[in-house]
């Protein structure tokens, strides 16, 4: 009788995580190894040469053939260079090899990756680095070893190597202040990440008679259709069979490599989903987010499906975002964004939570320019998604806590007396109960705070690398200043008092949505409002982000101008290959089908008056005419669509390039547009030369 499996047998079957590594080195090469992994000691090469031994028997074991060092340059994807374990035998046969050498250590041609300036074109040599704090896995009949990626000369041309850094000093400035406050048994501090998976769900038949969204990710064209996502009734809705059946094989694939999806469901608009996954430590929640979109993609393929990532792939419905929910803690599970069971710990949450707010209001525009794609832009202030202002959410009761600390007042919900942070005199607060808020780009949500402005495209690493930045930098302030300070329950104090005064501009509770707020947040606080990427990526080079990230050592300055000019001109190429494929399709397919159409329908009038003379046909002649007019906008709007292409290929530096494209180049995408959706709805069905809206959104079954 055959045994039904279940998930606890197969979790983490394709990985050589912590359980397989117990079972196959010795104690010693083990305990080794973990120090490494748990305290950043130096890898010996004997130890690497023995994890290299049982790494490789394991695979093996599994059916794998090759290794590959998997990486994540700055394309925004992962990349991947297959050698098979075998190497000669004297006999003419071939023996499995697989050294320590070659587990730390890669060679990859760098030549063809976005370097932003950081090598010359004839250096085309890069090198991967283990990241050993990231399991390895076997995807297929290869074991993907998670590395880092440098160039020749040794600046990183990847986004785990900042990311690793990120977390470092992080983990270095927050273990001063615990130290501040008694606590002498932490050795790291560690920033975890859930990010939470929106996608939608088309066929394959109709995804390939899309052009737009074959080469770009994205309708460029589409009517409106009869229904959309008005009446509600996708949003947790029953999942459909053939849906049902895509997510029951993506969990197994993504369990057996120990990627915890833990939540599915239907989303707002219709064909869109969403995956949630359990917290993990940041870089292994970036490869594993990473390794989600990727087998998306091959599990839909493999039902007949097509997985969109894009942020924004249909106008008229919710876009899809990527709400990257983070937190910090300790190596010994304390969470620091908790408030704790003492007045004491809950001084240590505010000064915390003080980091957070005063980071994301100073780093605003870092914060900003790290989830800033060009389908990003799309997504960001529609109904959807948060605008482009960012704000804290802190809900009412540590909004009041906040309130009373810094106007000297007591707090409400506690005893009267004065708010001084003392071991005494603090009054005991509670975690913060209210509904979180969805419009909020920034919210704090019980003991982790919710960014809710990554696209679903993006990779979290660029997130969450400024996130951990700006923290670290107000860590590093308050610890400068508390480490000096005569008084420190004094000094702490009116560091949190004025912590909330100087930042309170960045909390806001309320609707993020409404125009009002918008106009208060630019107008009266002084927020900034970064509508596109071409607005806020050059603000990656001020004066004061420099300084933050380079004192810190999380970027180098030459690494910082590199990622500026690949942000830049990914921005402008994606919206250069999307004008061009408007054109074609406008001219090729749009216009060919309404002028066919309007000739038919005038053959068919004058087929009618010649059976019966002196029938009226205004129907017929007032279609024609619509269509004609439409059919005259559609190639006057193409040419200057093509004008205005020449234009950006003529610009003379990226920062101009990018500028064009969001002043001429999106507007007149737009212009063209409007005449083609137009001619939809009036042209016969039969016709029209693409799927519809309609026919894409409710054509899963």
């Amino acid at each position: 009788m055959e045994t039904t499996k279940t998930i606890s047998d197969y979790f983490g079957s394709m990985v050589f995580d912590d359980r397989v590594m117990k079972a196959k080195l010795s104690a010693k090469v083990y305990s080794s190894l973990r120090r490494t992994i748990d305290e950043g000691a130096e890898l010996d090469i004997r130890v690497a040469n023995a994890v290299a031994e049982a790494m490789k028997d394991w695979a093996v074991s599994k059916g794998a053939t090759h290794f590959t060092h998997w990486f994540q340059p700055l394309t925004g994807i992962t990349a991947e260079k297959h050698d098979s374990f075998i190497s000669p035998s004297p006999d003419g046969g071939v023996i499995m090899e697989f050294s320590g050498k070659e587990l730390i250590k890669g060679e990859p041609d760098a030549s063809s990756f976005p370097s932003g300036g950081l090598r010359a074109t004839f250096e085309a040599r890069g090198y991967t680095a283990w990241d050993p704090t990231s399991y390895a896995f076997i995807k297929g009949k290869t074991l993907c070893i998670p590395t880092a990626f440098c160039s020749y000369g040794g600046p990183a041309l990847d986004k785990k190597t900042p990311l690793l850094r990120s977390m470092e000093v992080l983990s270095k400035e927050a273990l001063r202040i615990l130290k501040l406050f008694g606590n002498k048994t932490a050795k790291r501090v560690v920033s975890s990440v859930g990010p939470e998976q929106e996608y939608f769900l088309v066929t394959k038949e109709m995804f390939n008679k899309r052009p737009d969204l074959c080469f770009t990710g994205r309708t460029l064209f589409g009517a409106k259709p009869p229904k959309g996502q008005e009446m509600d009734d996708h949003y947790f809705g029953v999942i459909k069979p053939r849906v049902a059946a895509f997510m029951e094989e993506l969990n197994e694939e993504l369990w057996k490599l120990g990627i915890l999806a833990k939540t599915e469901h239907n989303e707002v608009a219709p064909a869109q989903h969403e995956l949630a996954p359990i917290y993990s430590t940041t870089n292994i929640a970036t490869d594993h987010n990473q390794l989600t979109m990727e087998i998306m993609q091959k599990v839909a393929a493999k039902h007949g499906l097509v997985c969109l990532l894009h942020e924004k792939p249909f106008a008229g419905v919710n876009g899809s975002g990527k709400h990257n929910n983070w937190s910090i803690a300790t190596d010994n599970g304390q969470n620091l964004l908790s408030p704790g069971e003492t007045p004491y710990e809950n001084a240590q949450f505010l000064l915390f939570l003080c980091a957070v707010i005063k980071a994301v209001d100073d780093y605003q525009d870092l914060l900003r320019l790290s989830v800033a794609t060009a389908g990003n832009d799309h997504r960001l202030g529609a109904n959807e998604a948060p605008p482009a202002v960012i704000s804290i959410f802190l809900g009412d009761e540590l909004n009041a806590v906040m309130e009373a600390i810094e106007s000297g007042k007591p707090y409400a919900g506690a005893e009267k007396t004065q708010m001084k942070l003392g071991v005494d005199v603090l009054p005991k607060f509670n975690r913060d109960t209210t509904d979180r808020n969805r419009t909020s780009p920034f919210a704090f949500t019980g003991n982790k705070f919710e960014f809710r402005m990554l696209g679903s495209s993006n990779s979290i690493a660029c997130a969450n690398i400024m996130l951990n930045a700006s923290v670290a930098e107000s860590l590093r302030i308050y610890a400068d200043r508390l480490e000096k300070a005569e008084d420190f329950e004094t000094t702490l104090h009116e560091m949190i008092q004025k912590t909330f005064h100087d930042h309170k501009r960045i909390i806001f509770n309320g609707n993020g949505y409404d125009d009002a707020w918008i106009k208060e947040a630019t107008e009266k606080r002084g927020l900034l409002n970064y509508r596109t990427t071409a607005d806020c990526m050059p603000h990656l080079l001020d004066e004061k982000n420099v300084k933050m990230l380079t004192g810190l050592g999380v970027f180098s300055e030459e690494e910082l101008r590199s990622r500026c000019d690949i942000m830049l001109e990914n921005y402008c190429k994606s919206v250069v290959i999307e004008a061009n494929t408007m054109v074609d399709m406008a001219r090729t397919l749009i216009a060919p089908a309404v002028e066919a159409y309007a000739s038919d329908v005038a053959k068919a009038a004058a087929a009618k008056k010649a059976v019966v003379p002196g029938l009226g046909c205004g129907y017929e002649t007032e279609l024609v005419k619509k269509l004609s007019s439409l059919t005259d906008s559609i190639s006057a709007r193409t040419d200057e669509l093509a004008e205005a292409i020449l234009k950006v290929a003529g610009a003379g530096d990226i920062i101009e390039e990018s500028g064009l494209v969001r002043d001429i180049l999106l507007p007149k995408m737009s212009e063209l547009r409007i005449p083609c959706d137009q001619a939809e709805v009036i042209t016969a069905r039969s016709y029209w030369p693409f799927p519809t809206y309609g026919e894409l959104l409710f054509g899963v079954k």
